[in-house]
């Protein structure tokens, strides 16, 4: 991504956050892998998990909210999270 973009993905996330926050990831999974474990390491402390199967069985969607500090802590859990391969960031 580069500065540009970034840095307005930046402000507006501090208009609609007042920083601590409970914010609001969504990934898609393959279902039959290790991916889910995977990526719920990457949350540091306790995490609200919702998980939901595709009809098809292939793919798990996956909510996770969890409190974080400012909006780097977004950047870097999706940053985090792009490095697992197969997992789709929503």
């Amino acid at each position: 991504m580069d500065a540009e973009r970034k840095e307005k993905i930046r402000q507006s996330l501090n208009h609609v956050h007042d920083w601590p926050s409970l914010y609001m990831f969504k990934f898609i999974v393959p279902t039959i892998s290790d991916k889910l474990e995977a990526l719920t390491k990457v949350f540091p402390g306790e995490i609200d998990l919702i998980t939901k199967q595709s009809s098809n069985g292939k793919y798990t969607s996956v909510t996770i909210k969890i409190v974080v500090i400012d909006a780097d802590e977004v950047f870097r859990i999706h940053k985090d999270v792009s490095l697992i391969e197969g997992v789709i960031s929503l």
